[in-house]
């Protein structure tokens, strides 16, 4: 457990030298590289910072990057103000799960829970802080594919039990435990790699979480190679379902051109949730040219996913989730226009409790703040109840914002937002 004077101090001096770096640096040039980039910019990073600590971002940009294209390039149509519901219309959040009309409903009151981030890419202390968030807010987070920490017990109803190809950490309690196990059948990031944890991050404690040797590096294979047909994937859900007949079984995909054919196959395989996983997302230790070259980008995915689901017939049976770079709560609220029913958050959590976005992530000490590390020095630098609490201000602050652009839009649900694509404009990037 960190002691509270120095987190105070710690947080305090980051606050900061975050808005001194960020004051002085001009505008109009990029940012530099231990400051985010035209995606996530120095702008995006502080503000997400600045709402985590329950603070008005002020007049910085709060809501797009300057990356000229994805979200960036999205905006709402805007509506006569006398068409906008009134200030105190009570608008609705939450999210049913589960579709199908057998199994466990479960809904959450905001449309998003957490993404899979393991222990070994992540520290324990990352992953309590995300548990103990969810259960705040009544919604999830997931495990990722590096096991179940025994610290996230207590919060297993909000925890996600991750089961990708490497299989890591993967027990059959853990399963049991689980009210939703999600497959990881590839990553936006890096779709075709399988996931990658190098010997530098494999310490003893994550090497015995995931029951390999210390300091080897540990990778995923890419694809499961048990499942190369819609029959061989019903065969993975019914396998969940027997060893825990009561649970949501999610499938996480990257975004390759037949997304639509692997859609429909995820439906008839039994799943309850889709997780459409974008281009944009990751850390650090995704590589560049996987990131930029492989996966379709994700505002694309996202309606052929949802015109294709609805042709079928099959669309109001299983829920689709957006995911891969969503930073704020207006990419959310375009995501769902475009399609989702709602979206998976990573990397926005790990920017409120201290993320700059310095993509340093591959190296055992590489994370200065303790984040993306397993190190056991820094990673005292997170205490978990201090990073609950920064991720469920941002959640408050994500929610608060949606529902204003539900208001301005003149819906009362966020239901009526999925697939409006008419409420959205589109600007051409310049240059």
């Amino acid at each position: 457990m960190a002691r509270p004077d120095l987190l105070a101090q710690t947080t305090a001096k980051h606050t900061e030298g975050l808005r001194r770096g960020f004051d002085h640096w001009p505008r109009s040039a990029d940012p530099p590289p231990a400051l985010g980039d035209r995606r996530w910019t120095e702008d995006l990073i502080l503000s997400t910072w600045l709402l985590a600590a329950g603070e008005d971002p002020g007049g910085r940009e709060h809501r797009v990057g300057r990356s000229g294209g994805g979200f960036d390039a999205l905006s709402f149509v805007a509506l006569p103000e006398s068409q906008w519901l009134s200030a105190g219309a009570p608008i609705d959040t939450s999210l049913e799960l589960n579709r199908r009309p057998y199994d466990p409903k479960i809904q959450i009151p905001i449309p998003w829970y957490g993404a899979g981030m393991s222990y070994g890419s992540v520290s324990e202390q990352v992953m309590l802080s995300r548990a103990m968030a969810a259960e705040r807010w009544s919604t999830f987070t997931s495990t990722g594919e590096g096991g179940y920490p025994a610290s996230l017990v207590p919060y297993r109803r909000h925890v996600i039990t991750q089961i990708a190809t490497g299989l890591f950490g993967v027990r059959e309690e853990t399963i049991q435990r689980a009210r939703i196990v999600e497959f990881k059948y590839a990553q936006g990031a890096k779709p075709g790699l399988g996931g990658h944890l190098l010997g530098d991050k494999t310490t003893v404690a994550v090497a015995r979480m995931r029951e390999s040797l210390p300091w080897v590096s540990l990778f995923s294979p890419f694809p499961f190679h048990s499942v190369y047909s819609v029959e061989d994937h019903r065969k993975h859900v019914d396998w969940v379902k027997t060893v825990n007949p009561d649970a949501l079984v999610v499938v996480k995909v990257s975004t390759p051109t037949d997304i639509d054919m692997v859609a429909l196959g995820s439906y008839y395989a039994g799943a309850h949730i889709l997780q459409v996983d974008g281009s944009y997302g990751g850390t650090g230790a995704a590589p560049e040219i996987a990131k930029k070259n492989i996966a379709m980008p994700v505002e694309l995915a996202i309606p052929k996913v949802h015109r294709y689901l609805s042709a079928e017939g099959v669309r109001d049976e299983i829920v689709v989730l957006a995911s891969g770079g969503l930073r704020t709560a207006d990419d959310i609220a375009k995501a769902i226009a475009l399609g989702a029913d709602g979206a998976v958050l990573g990397t926005a959590e790990l920017v409120a409790i201290g993320c700059t976005r310095c993509k340093n992530c591959e190296r055992g000490r590489g994370c200065p703040f303790g984040l993306t590390t397993t190190d056991p020095e820094l990673s005292l630098l997170i205490d978990p109840a201090w990073g609950a609490e920064r991720i469920s201000n941002l959640y408050g602050a994500f929610q608060a914002r949606l529902r204003e652009i539900l208001r301005q839009l003149g819906l009362s649900r966020i239901g009526e937002l999925r697939g409006r694509t008419d409420l959205l404009r589109y600007s051409q990037p310049k240059g």
